[in-house]
């Protein structure tokens, strides 16, 4: 535990993620407050601060304290969900008057790096819990760093200097994206649209080696044959999946958890569609390649 003005930062005993207490992000950070928490989420991975209550202007200015925001991609409606604040994504299954007001439902959530096929994925996102079920929904994370760490010396060596194929086709619940829909039933992952990233990724800040995977779905491995690139993915996984590398969230109301996406993947639980899940997120841009 380590504590400096104020701020006090508990890591949680499992592979990753620290709990961040001592300070109320609906007011303005000091200096040193901001300091501390940055290097607490460079030293854990995802930190969770809990008995928040945030306007969508206190989640966004918390936020940019890790650097310049994406704004919320357009809806299906032809409009950000809360054009007010258009860096605010609604993550939710509700709907009003037939439509939904958020995106991804109550669907489970498969393991992923969000927005990993794009040339520069976001490094950072903040996730703000309004509304939660009392059973499921709930978020897990995987610490990367030490799957890398940890992998047999064949693996690394079979994945050095090889580049993998991330899906832009379909999202992490496994839907087809808007204008991919001629790919829906494509079975040779090597035809899919997409974008290539290392395996074996070093984090700008920290400089730490990691796996980078992003999501299982239609991914290949360049140079390699269909076969050979499923085998090779298939270990990849079973090993990164391992619960050695784990830390699960249970949601509460006025959760806020913030998580490095250069170095973690994480998944969420399915739910009751009866039940309500409405949660507000933030993300920080990328500002480099993973490389």
């Amino acid at each position: 535990m380590t504590t400096m003005n104020t701020v006090i930062v508990t890591p949680s005993g499992a592979a990753l993620g620290a709990d961040i207490t001592g300070v109320d992000l609906s007011r303005p950070l000091t200096d040193e407050q901001v300091a501390t928490i940055v290097d607490a989420w460079h030293q854990n991975l995802v930190l969770r601060i809990r008995n928040q209550s945030l306007s969508d202007a206190d989640l966004i200015r918390f936020s940019k304290h890790f650097g310049d925001l994406d704004l919320a991609p357009i809806s299906s409606s032809g409009k950000r969900e809360i054009p007010e604040h258009p860096e605010i994504v609604v993550i939710s299954n509700v709907k009003e008057g037939g439509h939904p007001i958020g995106s991804l439902g109550n669907a489970e959530a498969e393991w992923h790096t969000d927005m990993s096929y794009v040339e520069m994925p976001p490094k950072m996102s903040c996730l703000y819990s309004l509304e939660v079920p009392e059973e499921g929904g709930n978020t897990s994370f995987l610490n990367m760093y030490s799957a890398y760490e940890a992998l047999p010396d064949h693996l690394k060596q079979a994945i050095t200097g090889k580049r993998c194929k991330h899906d832009i086709s379909r999202n992490s619940a496994g839907e087809v994206r808007k204008g991919f829909e001629a790919y829906a039933n494509e079975p040779d992952p090597r035809k899919i649209p997409g974008t290539y990233h290392p395996l074996m990724c070093s984090h700008p800040k920290t400089g730490r080696k990691c796996l980078y995977l992003g999501r299982r779905g239609n991914a290949h491995i360049e140079d390699l044959g269909v076969e050979e690139s499923e085998a090779l993915l298939d270990q990849l996984w079973a090993h990164a999946i391992k619960p050695d590398f784990r830390w699960d969230h249970v949601w509460r109301v006025g959760d806020l958890i913030l998580w490095d996406n250069r170095c973690t993947m994480h998944r969420r639980d399915a739910f009751d569609d009866c039940s309500r899940r409405i949660m507000h997120r933030t993300q920080v841009k990328g500002e480099t390649r993973p490389a």
